[in-house]
């Protein structure tokens, strides 16, 4: 019975040894990719705002009853034409009081002057004293200077009155009007907007990477406004704007909120296709000199980290992290640090690489 338990505890063994096969290593076939410098031309983009270059608010300057509306919400206006009249009869009133004022003004200049020029003569003749001379003289002077203050109050009275024939200072549409025919309108009431449409302007912003990149391509950032090339609008729909827009400047600060600095694009409104409000694309076109390029397939993105995962001689994947600049066409990006020339790359299905793994490719 001894024999016979050991050959089946034998054969037993045997029958799970070639059950039980010793694991394999594990091989996976990526596409990879040999980093070259090259060059391309590539657009880069930014979602912008667009607003009228010359955008005024229509503020009231003086206290008074708005007496008529002369325009519609959204109506075209150009520079000069009326928006609102004011009740303007208190300032009828100020300005008649106030040419009154220098008609006397005058008058009290008239007299002084004839009573000095009178003493001048009797003081050559010796009939009155020096003093009396100079005092007739001093009356002259301050009823020149009270004639000055009268001239002042006129045109001041005429500017008050001039603030209730309230007119467009530009070219441009109307935007919501506020108030209502009847209101009581005080100092300082915004009455409505204006918006400037012979050029608008897109403002957007520029990443730290994005300014360094277009510095290091065409110089300072005075260079950057010189010689960047025109700029595309495309709208929502896809489609293009026919004008052409330029920079026109940049804040020069970066936000410390954002890590970005905004730039400020003008474009052409010939045929009013642009409104304030608006919302679209700014495209500019880019030559990208002596650059790493790589397929979007080839980044991993670990919070607000980029990562790609280098080749060495062993076909073992090690991470690195990488400064990246979307050319912004869905397909490729540029390497800006953390790879360098000649190094390989896994090309498609980075997201599935571990440290370490080894790449067949």
């Amino acid at each position: 019975m001894k024999n016979i338990s050991i050959v089946l505890c034998t054969m037993s063994f045997c029958l799970l040894a070639g059950c039980m096969k010793m694991p394999e290593e594990q091989h996976t076939s990526y596409e990879t990719l040999t980093l070259r410098r090259e060059t391309v031309t590539a657009p880069l983009t930014w979602s912008a705002a667009i607003r009228g270059t010359g955008d005024v608010s229509i503020v009231s300057r003086t206290t008074a009853t708005l007496n008529d509306i002369k325009v519609k919400d959204g109506q075209r206006v150009r520079k000069g034409d009326v928006l609102f009249l004011l009740d303007s009869r208190t300032a009828e009133n100020s300005l008649a009081h106030a040419q009154a004022d220098l008609q006397t003004a005058l008058a009290a200049q008239e007299n002084a002057r004839l009573e000095a020029e009178s003493n001048k003569e009797l003081a050559e003749k010796g009939i009155i004293s020096d003093y009396l001379l100079r005092k007739s003289e001093n009356a002259l002077h301050a009823a020149e200077a009270q004639v000055a203050q009268a001239r002042a109050a006129v045109r001041d009275a005429e500017l008050r009155l001039g603030f209730c024939t309230i007119k467009s200072p530009v070219d441009g549409l109307v935007g919501n009007i506020l108030p209502h025919v009847g209101d009581v309108i005080a100092e300082g009431t915004m009455l409505t907007r204006v918006a400037g449409v012979s050029e608008m302007e897109a403002s957007f912003s520029l990443t730290e990477s994005q300014v360094h990149a277009l510095v290091s391509e065409l110089g300072s950032l005075d260079e950057v406004l010189k010689i960047a090339p025109p700029l595309t609008l495309r709208f929502k729909d896809g489609s293009e704007y026919s004008e052409k827009g330029r920079i026109t400047s940049l804040s020069g600060m970066v936000d410390q909120r954002t890590g970005s600095i905004t730039c400020y694009v003008t474009f052409p409104n010939p045929k009013g296709e642009l409104f304030s409000g608006m919302q679209g694309t700014v495209v500019m076109p880019v030559e990208w000199e002596d650059v790493l390029l790589i397929p979007l397939t080839a980044i991993v993105r670990i919070q607000d980290k980029a990562l790609v995962y280098k080749v060495d001689k062993d076909s073992l994947a090690t991470s690195a992290i990488v400064e990246i600049e979307d050319l912004g066409d869905g397909a490729r990006a540029v390497i800006l640090s953390g790879v360098v020339a000649g190094e390989t790359i896994v090309a498609k299905g980075a997201g599935n690489v571990h440290e370490k793994d080894r790449v067949i490719w």
